[in-house]
């Protein structure tokens, strides 16, 4: 499986993408001032995602609080790239990004920078209110910049009615879920819980896997190995990091029982 190719990770499934979320960055208020030990973590996560049998890893700028809405500075991008390939570098699996709090054109010049599979948009189309603020999608910019940079390869994974933030407008669900796919041309849906770590409606998961008519939806937060075989019965995969962490600590690392735990119970061949 080529590690810039979206489609073949689809068609191992269940997909499970494992979170690597890193430390504070250069420029952000709680960076340490030791950007050789921010990537030698990173490196140890992904390891241990590589390792534990998950088929893709994403990094995410979990450490850069409190966020930029919509455009971080150009020192986050490049930290992020230079991550992204050493990540690269050390696993045979594809790589994504997703950079909060919602810069889709920093995350897609990563991906091409770096070769990366695929990127996370928070908030691809519609509103948001959020704790930045309101946040609006920016379907169209990013879709034309894809264009530009050639990147055609980078797979778009957005968010419906993302965690950490409320809709500005309830609208039709059915409709919602078709105007990701055809007009916002994303390759996968992902539904969370109200934040980081906790679990999906299932009754919504169900209407969103419905109104999808067989394209990818995928579980954003919230996925243990009690709960992986209900969940995955109705999703195509997760994104997962908090239920692998030390004592299910999201800034805390990755714990390898816990990751192998999740992967056995998800049916994955290591």
């Amino acid at each position: 499986m080529a590690r810039s190719d979206f489609k073949s990770l689809l068609a191992n499934k269940p997909v499970l993408i494992g979170m690597v979320h890193l430390p504070a960055l250069p420029g952000s208020p709680d960076y340490r001032g030791d950007f050789e030990d921010v990537i030698r973590f990173a490196e140890k996560e992904a390891k241990t995602i590589y390792k534990s049998g998950f088929n893709a890893i994403m990094l995410e700028n979990l450490g850069d609080v409190p966020y930029f809405p919509d455009q971080v500075p150009n020192e986050t991008i490049a930290a992020m790239a230079i991550i992204a390939d050493r990540i690269k570098s050390i696993t045979k699996l594809p790589v994504g990004v997703n950079v909060l709090r919602n810069d889709a054109l920093a995350a897609l010049a990563i991906a091409v920078a770096a070769q990366l599979a695929f990127m996370r948009v928070n908030i691809l189309i519609g509103a948001a209110v959020t704790d930045q603020g309101l946040i609006q999608g920016q379907a169209h910019v990013l879709l034309r910049e894809r264009q530009r940079l050639r990147g055609e390869h980078v797979a778009i994974l957005a968010d419906i009615r993302v965690k950490h933030a409320e809709p500005l407008v309830q609208r039709d669900l059915a409709q919602e879920v078709e105007e990701f796919f055809e007009r916002a041309k994303c390759s996968a849906i992902i539904v969370t819980g109200t934040g980081s770590g906790k679990e999906v409606d299932h009754e919504f998961l169900i209407q969103v896997k419905t109104a999808a008519r067989g394209r990818t939806v995928l579980i954003g937060s919230g996925l243990r190995a009690e709960n992986a075989a209900e969940l995955l019965a109705i999703a195509d995969g997760a994104i997962v990091g908090s239920s692998i962490k030390e004592d299910s600590v999201i800034h805390k690392p990755i714990e390898r029982r816990r990751a192998e735990e999740l992967v056995k119970a998800c049916n994955l061949k290591k």
